[in-house]
């Protein structure tokens, strides 16, 4: 402040007191926002697995479903109901589907069959069997393609040694299976006494495969399987759906299979998978439930 204003205002009380005002006016203090209380972003909830399976299932119940969902016909009219709407495709193929309940800690139910009237020629299987002295001499005449001890183990790891099905005897089931757990146990190959394929009698169990085909069901215990051709007579065609339903009836427990218990030390039922839709179809005609499967 000047000297000439300092003094003019000395004189006057009324602007000593507005200058003293203005000197002496508090200021107004300012505060921020700590970063702790800033606003936070919300994570999207992550759902369940109980969550999204009830989603699908909604979804699948809001979808369309067919006229045939909850028709049930025997075998014989859905035989005549899929020949009918076939008829200009004489070499169409009956696909049957079987549906089983897939409970927690249940294995994918499979096994082998022999049709009584085949859709198609089949196709041999190559099979490596791992046994020595008199067992290995027997695979060999049985019609085994590879047999050999632990010596094969590396030829299967870096793929010299193919083949579509495994055999073992049991003195050497312990000295494969570290090596060979991880390679063929992912595609189901792997020999285990519970689907027979570890066993001392190979060449009798060689000379069941012959004419035989495997069939498996997926992950959800869905079984498709063509089962006849249309030009087949419907006799035949009934015949093998029969066939085949009592094979899978005895692998998923739904039949006891008097032989197996005679095996067994232990003859306590194993749990059952229990079959709950049949279903018949073709390329062009719909899905029917069978209602005497």
């Amino acid at each position: 402040m000047s000297l000439a204003l300092a003094q003019l205002v000395s004189r006057c009380r009324q602007c000593s007191g507005a200058v003293g005002l203005l000197r002496y006016t508090p200021q107004r203090q300012f505060h921020y926002t700590p970063a702790v209380l800033a606003r936070k972003e919300k994570k999207a909830p992550v759902p369940s697995k109980k969550q999204l399976a009830l989603k699908e299932r909604k979804r699948a119940n809001k979808a369309k479903r067919s006229i045939y969902d909850n028709e049930k016909m025997t075998l014989a009219d859905a035989i005549e109901v899929l020949r009918a709407v076939e008829v200009a495709s004489p070499s169409a193929t009956y696909e049957l589907v079987v549906k089983t309940e897939m409970g927690k800690g249940t294995t994918i139910p499979k096994g082998r069959f022999n049709l009584p009237r085949e859709t198609k020629v089949q196709t041999k299987d190559r099979i490596l069997v791992f046994a020595e002295g008199r067992q290995a001499d027997e695979a060999k005449r049985a019609g085994a393609d590879v047999v050999g001890g632990l010596e094969l183990v590396e030829g299967i790891i870096n793929g010299r040694h193919q083949a579509t099905m495994f055999l073992c005897s049991r003195s050497l089931i312990r000295g494969i299976t570290p090596k060979l757990g991880r390679v063929l146990g992912p595609r189901g190959l792997m020999p285990s006494e519970r689907r027979g394929t570890v066993t001392d009698d190979i060449a009798g169990f060689i000379r069941r495969l012959k004419g035989t085909s495997e069939w498996k069901g997926d992950k959800e215990g869905t079984i498709r399987q063509p089962i006849a051709k249309m030009d087949f007579p419907v006799s035949d065609v009934v015949k093998n759906v029969r066939y085949f339903m009592n094979v899978v009836k005895r692998a998923t427990g739904n039949i006891r299979d008097p032989q197996a218990d005679a095996n067994k030390k232990e003859t306590s039922q194993k749990p059952t998978q229990a079959i709950t839709r049949v279903l018949l179809s073709s390329r062009q005609g719909p899905s029917i439930q069978i209602l005497d499967a």
